[in-house]
């Protein structure tokens, strides 16, 4: 197989809830944005059944409508299971869907391949779209198949159009748990509530932090993206960004008539800055002096102290390591470096790089919100990171094991410090972000009794490439 790309999702619906959506290809376009169309010849879908696709996206949706064969439908396992192949220029283009029931509901599972001479080709521009959004999609699957908010938490969350943020609002609205999301623009797709802010002032947003008769958490991820390059003025907008929207929320929960049941302050392991080879955990001291990187421990710092006083009956800072999981602009950024030969060491490849998949993520936010059976975290803070950090060079290996061509498996070019200092020029980005590096793990999490999913990097990386 070309490329391939496998996704699972949990929906605290039944499978035959979920089925009777499933089973008929031109409800498909209600749930999943990349389609627009997937017309079946014949009702009911059976195998053999030809279908009429069309890709959204007004250009590619006419191309291939006036070019493309109909797909069709390759099995179907009643109550379990839909396949079906679009035939591609010496290839095809295969999407699955399958059911299957666990505790408290169902996973569905998304698998989407390619293959054929054209596969690069239609990997871009067929294969991709349909494997995205996965999580986003299940949600508005999940309201569709008639899931509701039953559960009685209500989390609203800063920063829920972000990569993170998206996935942590799928999880525990597919779940049962209302979701609103905080945000400067409204999206009209979005299966969530939305309502507007402006990330500093109080306005008719603050009431969102209380209804009568269910719990709220805060889950605060909002901020400007790090990515870029590290002058006065950038850092000052990182931080504001950060420190701005924290003391908003702190002020509307002070405000609020009952605490909120959690309040869940994000941060990130960078606030260690440059580390070298210490050894760091929850109990470790903050850098110092010209130790500690304006970019980094000048940013979240402050971050993290804006958060005291906020009125919760408990309080997690939540310093989160590079979080790796399909479609991040992490894992995206780096699989293309390794991809055309530049997957090498960077700046000698010696730094250490503490990680995290992002389904260990969600658990830990489970968690934090009381949300995970038989397990318990305690208030304050929390690394989100696995507890096996690896070299820079470990990490790129990794890479280009599961992405490079041929011989670029085993050699990369590396990145020198000038070489990387002047890319960072031309990307308007920070050098620091790929020269620092930071092994840090979680006493916390390990004295809790938590188990990592996906421990060791490699077999973490396997799992979300393959």
């Amino acid at each position: 197989m070309a490329w391939q790309r496998t996704q699972t999702h949990f929906l605290a619906l039944s499978p035959a809830a979920l089925w009777e959506v499933l089973r008929d290809p031109a409800r498909v376009p209600e749930w999943h944005r990349a389609i627009a169309g997937l017309r079946p010849h014949e009702v009911p879908a059976t195998a053999g059944t030809l279908l009429d696709l069309v890709p959204a996206g007004k250009l590619i949706g006419k191309v291939h409508s006036a070019t493309a064969p109909p797909a069709v439908v390759t099995s179907v396992g009643e109550g379990t299971s839909i396949t079906w192949r679009q035939p591609q220029p010496g290839g095809h283009l295969m999407v699955n869907w399958s059911l299957r029931k666990v505790k408290g509901g169902t996973e569905l599972t998304q698998r989407v391949s390619v293959s054929g001479a054209a596969s690069a080709v239609f990997e871009r521009t067929a294969a991709r779209p349909i494997a995205s959004n996965f999580a986003e999609n299940c949600a508005r699957l999940y309201t569709l198949a008639g899931g509701r908010a039953t559960q009685q938490l209500r989390v609203v969350i800063a920063g829920g159009h972000g990569f993170l943020g998206a996935r942590a609002a799928a999880d525990l609205f597919c779940r049962g748990h209302e979701v609103v999301i905080l945000t400067r623009s409204v999206r009209p797709d979005n299966p969530y509530t939305q309502i507007r802010w402006d990330g500093k002032t109080q306005g008719p947003w603050s009431t969102s932090l209380y209804r009568a008769g269910r719990n709220t958490a805060v889950l605060n991820l909002a901020g400007e993206l790090v990515d870029m390059p590290p002058t006065k003025s950038n850092v000052a907008l990182l931080r504001n960004s950060r420190v701005d929207s924290t003391l908003a929320l702190v002020d509307a929960s002070r405000a609020a008539p009952a605490p909120l049941a959690a309040f869940l302050q994000s941060s990130t392991t960078a606030i260690f800055a440059d580390a070298g080879e210490q050894r760091l955990t929850e109990e470790s001291a903050l850098p110092a002096g010209a130790r500690a990187l304006p970019q980094m421990t000048g940013v979240a710092r402050p971050w993290e102290e804006a958060v005291v006083g906020a009125n919760a009956e408990r309080l997690n800072i939540l310093r989160t390591s590079l979080v790796f999981e399909q479609e991040s602009p992490l894992v995206d950024r780096l699989s293309l470096l390794a991809g055309v030969g530049l997957g090498g060491p960077v700046a000698g490849g010696e730094q250490w790089v503490s990680w995290i998949h992002l389904a260990d993520w969600l658990r830990v936010i489970r968690a934090a919100l009381g949300l995970e059976e038989n397990l318990s975290l305690p208030g304050g803070v929390i690394h989100l990171a696995a507890p096996h950090p690896v070299r820079n060079r470990e990490m790129m290996e990794a890479l280009r094991a599961k992405v490079a061509p041929g011989p670029l498996r085993r050699f990369a070019l590396p990145t020198p410090r000038p070489v990387l200092a002047a890319g960072a020029v031309v990307l308007n980005t920070d050098p620091a972000l790929g020269t620092t590096g930071r092994h840090v793990t979680s006493t916390v999490l390990a004295e809790a009794g938590f188990e990592f999913e996906h421990p060791d990097f490699e077999t973490a990386l396997g799992q979300i490439l393959d």
